[in-house]
């Protein structure tokens, strides 16, 4: 019987298109997968390959410790997460106090690492380093390019034998030595909170007295920052260190799945997070669902365990949680959450929110829930002596579900996690609830008994979607193509927060996830809106209008778009140093067009048509030849005579003419849309390049992808002539690298959704998927494991910078084509 069993598993591994329940399989091997996705400070992914190879972590890095363990006939096998044991500091980082050093921002001569190095001629600091604006944490201003740091401490007996972790936080690039022994080469990327084992050799060299860490660090651009600190791992046993045997994992739009064989049973567990883009309620609703099916031929008692540790609710795991159970109606949760609950008292954008709940929730037949020590919680599930259900405990506390069957054929359940922020956003000086409670009249409880109510409707329509989405992507764009999308979904989404503004505006505001933390940044939605503009106008509308406000009110008085409205999660007026004058005034009016064509009506650009009109007129003014200015490839710099972004300054005026058109009113619109057409030709013979055209309008020899000429396109204006985009597709594919088409010929580097725009300029199927599938090889190669990274190198598999961040939503471009093209 067993025999047959195992043989009808093999089956289902080696079926070469179908999915774990979907007709198309997701082959791609995610650099990131997806777990809870719910809002930018909920959002939680699988770093490896195996669900149970790595601690499930924030997008930021920050451990989210999520424990998964089924117990079969009394044997426990752990299928997500580790076993990580509590640790105490042993050198604090500055997370817990500051820390003395000596550092130096000019290159040092000699072995500056080593600990018998003279650095008597560097500078006292206190650490943490960095930009203080905008990392709170800084306790030295560093605004240089290279820092190189030396932290001398001293220890009172050797810890040969111990395990020692170095933790660190870096932005951007940095190598850190431990007694002159390199422990960490971070290569190209940011990063907070990161923890590494140190070896043997390297705590061997940990003795009494004297010992140094040394770090060198290299800003790249914006905020700089550079911590360090030694932890050491207390003496607990590790209880669950079977593993079970991943068979399968499968990333849908809607849903992750993975499948494990657990001694004689096979466990298929699904992430969903229902974000249906037509229902507001959904979107907002801060909950996901955890499905867990096991199956059996022969009879077994089974007990699955979830555990999660109060980092989820917390900015730093010094903090100190308070932690506690409950029942609501048929529902049992538990519950984490800082002690001190300063209700959006934080913002930035490595910050972790430290205010509000999070839950583990679930039905309370034969189920427990618990709050204890994480070893004492481990220990009395596999002894079946667990805590009390209703309990109470402050300090680091970690938070527990348990739940108890028999099986024989198949059991089917499911969990629910979810975080009540109490307030999501401040708005102006006003502090604004969840779209899910905008009215204040209803409680996170009184959501879980209605989402555990709705779980049934809500699988079988994710299911669905998630079936016709792989099917319709592949049609339109190809498999590799489909693939990139689903990954693309939750991550995208889930970096926005839908709120409602006091005038009863919709608000979808975006957070600049490792970008800098801004909060509706309008070259961060330019990107982003293909996949609202698909699904939802009503959402794409609530990306611009903050902005719109933020004008309007009068509290910003430029005469063009601000580049934000503050730093996530306060929208109280912008806070990036540098404006986008011709960059943001063109994204508004672009996107304003686009929400138009695709209800086809002008309403919502008539709403605002003073301030669309201020910004047409700015675009007339200064929008063929921009000055030195930044655009939203801002990490290459300021630079003039952009002729991608007199492309874009050109179709914004061309979109304001054709929204009066819309409106009626005939001549402005021939005014605006013959100052357009006429200065479409002069770009002609400013770029002009020979086969090809130029980056900047005054270095011949410059190359640069021109993806906003993707509007002409698909809007069907008629403004430059039809060869420069076929001139321009025939050139990009002779300077494509393996992983894609270089941004322009400065760099190895490129942005992935502008490839997707630049793919969409393409007239046929097959050189579409010639700029998709390297990319996609990218994601499926990538040896920087975070959430989808947007700007990445195109000559080798590694991240450039940028992770998990929302602009991913422009891989939809090819679908919203069709959709234009079609004139829904």
């Amino acid at each position: 019987m067993k025999k047959h069993y195992f043989a009808l598993l093999l089956i289902i591994i080696l079926l070469p298109e179908a999915g774990i329940g979907q007709s198309i399989k997701n082959t791609l091997r995610a650099p990131a997968y997806p777990i809870i996705t719910i809002d930018p400070n909920t959002s939680a992914w699988s770093y490896t390959d195996q669900l149970y190879e790595s601690t499930i972590r924030h997008w930021s890095d920050r451990t989210f410790p999520l424990l998964g363990v089924l117990k079969v006939d009394g044997k426990p096998y752990r299928f997500m997460g580790t076993e990580e044991l509590e640790v105490v500091p042993l050198l604090a980082s500055g997370e817990d106090r500051p820390w003395a050093a000596r550092y130096i921002t000019v290159q040092p001569s000699g072995n500056w690492y080593a600990p018998a190095y003279n650095d008597n001629s560097w500078k006292h600091g206190s650490g943490a380093f960095g930009t203080r604006e905008n990392e709170p944490l800084a306790k030295t201003q560093w605004s240089d390019e290279k820092l190189w740091v030396r932290r001398t401490f001293s220890l009172d007996e050797a810890l040969s034998g111990r395990t020692v972790y170095l933790e660190y936080s870096h932005d951007d690039d940095a190598v850190i030595y431990v007694n002159g022994i390199e422990v960490v080469n971070t290569g190209p990327a940011t990063g907070k909170n990161k923890r590494v084992k140190l070896s043997d050799e390297v705590v061997s060299t940990l003795k009494p007295g004297k010992n140094l860490i040394a770090g060198y660090c290299h800003n790249t651009g914006a905020n700089g920052f550079f911590d360090v600190g030694l932890f050491l791992e207390k003496d607990d046993e590790r209880l669950f260190t079977e593993t079970a045997v991943q068979l399968a994992v499968d990333v849908q739009p809607m849903q992750t799945h993975y499948l494990f064989r657990c001694g004689d049973v096979q466990l298929k567990l699904t992430f969903t997070a229902p974000l249906f883009l037509d229902d507001l309620r959904l979107v907002s609703r801060p909950i996901n669902y955890i499905t867990y099916e096991v199956t059996s031929e022969q009879p077994k008692a089974v007990e699955l365990y979830i555990e999660a540790a109060p980092n989820w609710a917390l900015n730093l795991p010094s903090q100190e949680a308070v932690s506690k159970t409950g029942q609501h109606q048929n529902l049992i949760f538990a519950k984490t959450g800082s002690a001190a609950q300063n209700i959006l008292s934080r913002s930035g954008d490595h910050i972790n929110i430290d205010w509000g709940y999070f839950y583990l929730a679930g039905d309370g037949e034969n189920a427990k829930t618990s709050v204890g020590n994480s070893f004492d919680l481990r220990q009395a599930f596999l002894s079946n002596h667990h805590t009390q259900r209703e309990g109470r405990a402050r300090g680091h506390q970690n938070i527990a579900y348990s739940k108890s069957f028999q099986v024989q054929g198949t059991y089917t359940d499911k969990l629910l996690v979810g975080y009540d922020d109490v307030y999501s956003i401040q708005y102006f000086g006003k502090n604004l609830r969840g779209y899910w409670n905008k009215d204040g009249n209803t409680t996170i409880e009184e959501e879980l008994v209605h989402a555990y109510q709705e779980y049934t409707t809500l699988l079988e329509k994710a299911e669905a979607f998630d079936n016709q989405f792989m099917q319709d992507y592949t049609k339109v764009g190809g498999k590799a193509y489909a693939e990139l999308c689903a990954l693309a979904y939750r991550q995208a989404i889930a970096a926005h927060k839908l709120v409602e503004a006091p005038n009863g505006d919709l608000l979808f505001l975006s957070k600049e996830n490792d970008s800098n933390g801004s909060i509706g940044t309008v070259d961060v939605t330019y990107p982003s809106a293909p996949l609202f503009l698909y699904y939802n106008p009503e959402l794409a509308k609530g990306l611009l209008n903050a902005i719109f406000y933020y004008s309007e009110s009068g509290k910003w008085k430029k005469p063009f778009a601000a580049h934000d409205v503050g730093t996530y999660p306060l929208a109280n007026g912008q806070t990036y140093g540098g404006d986008m004058p011709v960059e943001e005034s063109g994204n508004m009016l672009i996107l304003t067009y686009a929400i138009a064509r695709i209800e086809n009506h002008a309403q919502y650009a008539a709403k605002h048509w003073d301030v669309l009109t201020t910004w047409a007129d700015y675009l007339v003014e200064h929008g063929l030849d921009p000055e030195n200015q930044l655009c939203t490839d801002d990490f290459a710099g300021h630079f003039a005579h952009n002729a991608n972004l007199s492309i874009k300054a050109i179709i914004g005026i061309a979109s304001y003419a054709k929204l009066a058109g819309m409106l009626d009113q005939k001549e402005v619109e021939a005014k605006y849309y013959t100052i357009a057409k006429n200065m479409a030709q002069e770009w002609k013979k400013m770029a002009d390049d020979g086969d090809h055209y130029r980056l900047t309008f005054d270095k011949p020899g410059t190359w640069s992808q021109k993806y906003n000429l993707v509007w002409d396109k698909l809007f069907d204006m008629d403004l430059f002539d039809k060869d420069i985009i076929t001139t321009e597709i025939s050139y990009y594919l002779t300077k494509q690298n393996k992983y894609g088409l270089p941004l322009d010929n400065r760099e190895a580097y490129t942005k992935t959704d502008w490839i997707f725009w630049t793919a969409t300029m393409a007239d046929d199927m097959a050189t579409f998927q010639r700029f998709i599938k390297p990319v996609h090889l990218f994601m499926h190669e990538c040896t920087t494991r975070t959430p989808m990274s947007d700007w990445v190198y195109t000559d080798r598999p590694q991240r450039r910078g940028f992770k998990a961040r929302s602009v991913v939503g422009g891989y939809f471009i090819k679908m919203l084509e069709d959709k234009i093209k079609e004139g829904v």
